[in-house]
């Protein structure tokens, strides 16, 4: 029951962020429909290939992070990570992508945690910055280390707290689920999520896996 409320609260979270760019497809296409105005109906058109473009960033990201990607215990080309993170941040040229993974695949499971925290940190950056996104392997482990930094750094403190210790399922909300599933992955791989202290402009994560 608790990964079906679980599921349950993810999609949640991915339909609301999915509502944006879907919603103004439909509007470009209302507006299509009734426009005349040659440059108007440029206008329209490039609506649409924005909203298309943001849709599809998303889904893939949506696949790879959260969904069976690869198949069960399969290792993933971290290229298709990179491609995913930057079509999720990179469309708006608000977030700049530092990418710091030599790795050619990694385990399915740690490339979901990479991508989970890398998408708790992007979502920090209202106004922008950078995220600077690492992952080497050790000893038959793998390290992860998430570096965000832009004027203003906001992220909740529920998520610095699913993060960090986790909770049972009662206390997981929709906006907390992302959190809640990476502070599991890093658990089921022998490592805890490590954070640095609130700031206003850093936030780095960071997290070592056991072979």
């Amino acid at each position: 029951m608790e990964d079906i409320e679980f599921s349950s609260l993810l999609c949640s979270r991915l339909c609301h962020d999915l509502l944006s760019p879907v919603g103004a497809l439909n509007n470009g296409i209302e507006l299509l429909a009734d426009e005349t105005d040659p440059e108007m109906r440029e206008r329209c058109l490039q609506l649409l290939s924005d909203s298309a473009r943001s849709t599809a960033a998303k889904l893939k990201f949506f696949r790879l992070a959260f969904g069976a990607a690869g198949g069960y215990g399969s290792e993933i080309d971290t290229g298709e990570a990179k491609a995913a993170l930057e079509g999720l941040f990179g469309e708006e040229k608000r977030i700049e992508l530092g990418w710091m993974v030599s790795e050619a695949k990694l385990p399915k499971e740690a490339l979901k945690l990479l991508l989970n925290l890398a998408m708790i940190a992007g979502d920090g950056l209202v106004r922008g910055g950078r995220l600077d996104v690492g992952a080497e392997r050790h000893d038959g482990g793998i390290d992860i280390a998430i570096r965000a930094e832009g004027p203003r750094m906001v992220i909740d403190p529920a998520l610095r707290e699913m993060l960090a210790k986790g909770s049972d399922m009662a206390k997981v909300e929709p906006r907390t689920a992302a959190a809640y599933m990476a502070h599991r992955l890093a658990s089921e791989g022998g490592g805890t999520i490590q954070l640095s202290d609130p700031a206003d402009e850093l936030l780095v994560l960071g997290v070592s896996l056991k072979g």
